[in-house]
């Protein structure tokens, strides 16, 4: 399951990520909206609790194109490392560890993560030419 994010922990649940705006159709108590999600996220439930909406912010950086992420039936998506930012040795009472930060497809260069060498030189080796 590397590599694949999943958008909740729980089928059919939107993890606190900025996805795209969307339109509220309805509340449904005093903390739950409807949402107008796309026919493609279909899997996903449309209604969410107010603390996982956000105001919509104009900044087109920060929010992830729908239509770029090819969504499986079961609200997962492959995520593949565009390149590596940073390198560093971490230390630990006995052993060095090399560390790479990773950015990552459909995400912002604030968003990279640090990745043991190793591992992402033997599944991603084009990174390292």
């Amino acid at each position: 399951m590397k590599g694949v994010i999943r958008f909740g922990r729980k089928k059919g649940k939107l993890a606190p990520r900025f996805i795209e705006p969307f339109e509220i159709i309805e509340m449904i108590g005093e903390v739950a909206y409807r949402l107008d999600l796309l026919p493609r996220l279909s899997v996903v439930r449309d209604v969410s609790h107010i603390s996982m909406l956000r105001r919509c912010l104009r900044d087109e950086t920060y929010v992830v194109d729908c239509t770029e992420i090819q969504l499986r039936s079961n609200a997962t998506y492959v995520e593949t490392p565009v390149r590596i930012v940073n390198r560093i040795m971490k230390q630990l009472r006995q052993a060095k560890i090399p560390l790479v930060k990773v950015q990552w497809n459909h995400q912002d260069k604030r968003e990279a993560t640090w990745e043991p060498e190793s591992e992402m030189k033997g599944k991603y080796p084009y990174l390292f030419e």
